[in-house]
């Protein structure tokens, strides 16, 4: 290949959106089309080198890290087709473009997680989900995959077509080729009545089953050094309801001004006075009022998170929760530790996709967070060995420790995996030290 391919740059410094991790790859590319990548994965394998795909950079491990070369999908993004609910779209489409296109088109996603910043490709490739206890994450929503190997073949593979391709790249961690269109099934459009309300911890888990089964979304955030939290109860309305959206003033205050602007003022006063702390969270907590809307399905589910953080997040079979989060708050009421940021607790269906942390198993998700400026190692870490007593799957966008010995006894399918893994890129050219980690050599 004597040219550079279409859409080659010079080498940039390229920074993941937590800015934990980096890297300053020896080309980056930026193609818009299939056959483009085709280009590109040819170019890499004369050089023997790696090549990494890489979205909107919201991962907070170092999954997207291209240590040679790089490939941008911002380019290929947009509607490709529909036929009825299947929607096929650019693996480099953000949700956020993504969300109103369908919308336009009578049509939504059936859940959505709560940033709506990820690409498609990558959204999917490190099991993004939501909650809703009769629903799956993402990945659950896929028919059909496009994707470009490391021996340079454009496969499509399905339920039929390329089964256990399929069955692997619904969650594929950007091991085993570049997903350059997803075929998703989706659903008319529909409206979303939110009701959010600060309640008590204990009352919360002491009806948390009631509150999850009969609920078409709930979740609730825990402030820690407290015993307040703010629950939300997402719910569809019937067909011909009016929307009632948050007047503008009241999202601009709410989403907005309270929610980044305030937030990160006292996270920064978090960071320069720690004793502050438990105050700062009694006062946040009940600052909280209740309110409810009704809005197109998409806005209800993301909300802009501007302020940077650290977030680990597991997957615990559902039952657990309640255990997990008791032994969590006994752990910080033992310990020197100050956090302002509160805990994230969501739910989700089992599936069948062989490295989504919901396979074979209802889970409750329990992320826990960090401000930037703060320490959060030691947090996490006890947080690990707390969900480690109850098989705890890590998600794979979020900081975890774990090694792939460790995550074989968590993911039945996880030699399956390995082995399309040796079939699709026996040289590893999608390989990189994240990847190494957790699928081994």
């Amino acid at each position: 290949m004597s040219r550079p391919p279409a859409g080659a740059s010079k080498p940039a410094v390229w920074t993941n959106w937590s800015g934990l991790e980096s890297a300053r790859p020896s080309e980056t590319f930026a193609p818009v089309s299939a056959n483009a990548v085709v280009e590109v994965v040819g170019r890499a394998a004369e050089r023997g080198a790696r090549l990494k795909a890489v979205g909107s950079g919201h991962s907070f491990t170092g999954i997207a890290v291209a240590d040679s070369m790089l490939m941008r999908l911002d380019r290929m993004s947009g509607i490709v087709s529909v036929d009825g609910e299947l929607v096929t779209v650019r693996g480099g489409t953000r949700l956020a473009d993504l969300n109103p296109m369908l919308a336009e088109r009578g049509l939504a996603m059936a859940n959505l997680g709560d940033i709506d910043e990820q690409t498609i490709a990558g959204a999917i490739a490190t099991g993004t989900h939501g909650t809703g206890a009769a629903l799956t994450g993402l990945a659950g929503q896929v028919r059909a995959l496009t994707m470009v190997l490391a021996d340079g073949r454009i496969v499509r593979c399905s339920p039929t077509a390329e089964p256990e391709l399929f069955a692997a790249a619904r969650v594929g961690l950007g091991a085993l080729g570049i997903v350059t269109d997803v075929t998703l099934q989706c659903t008319p459009a529909f409206l979303l009545q939110a009701v959010e309300a600060p309640e008590p911890l204990g009352e919360v888990l002491g009806r948390l089953d009631e509150l999850v089964d009969g609920n078409d979304h709930f979740e609730f955030y825990w402030f820690p050094h407290t015993d307040r939290t703010l629950t939300k109860r997402n719910n569809r309305v019937p067909v011909g309801t009016t929307r009632a959206p948050l007047p503008r003033w009241r999202r601009a205050l709410d989403d907005e001004f309270l929610s980044n602007t305030v937030f990160e003022w006292t996270n920064r006063l978090a960071a320069r006075r720690p004793s502050l702390v438990p105050r700062i969270n009694t006062v946040a907590s009940r600052a909280l009022t209740a309110r409810g809307y009704t809005d197109d399905s998409y806005r209800v589910f993301a909300s802009p998170r501007r302020v940077v953080f650290r977030e680990s997040e597991y997957a615990v079979p559902r039952a657990a929760v309640p255990d997990v989060l008791t032994a969590l708050r006994t752990w910080i009421d033992g310990h020197d530790e100050r956090l302002p940021f509160p805990v994230e607790v969501r739910f989700a269906a089992a599936d069948d996709v062989w490295l989504s942390t919901g396979y074979e198993r209802a889970g409750g998700y329990l992320a826990v967070h960090q401000y930037h400026r703060l320490e959060h190692r030691r947090y996490f870490e006890a947080f690990e060995a707390i969900v480690a007593e109850h098989d705890g799957r890590p998600h794979w966008g979020k900081l975890h420790t774990l090694g792939v010995e460790r995550l074989r006894g968590l993911y039945p399918r996880l030699d399956d995996f390995r082995a399309v893994h040796d079939r699709v890129d026996p040289g590893r050219m999608f390989a990189n030290a994240y990847l190494e980690r957790v699928l081994g050599p």
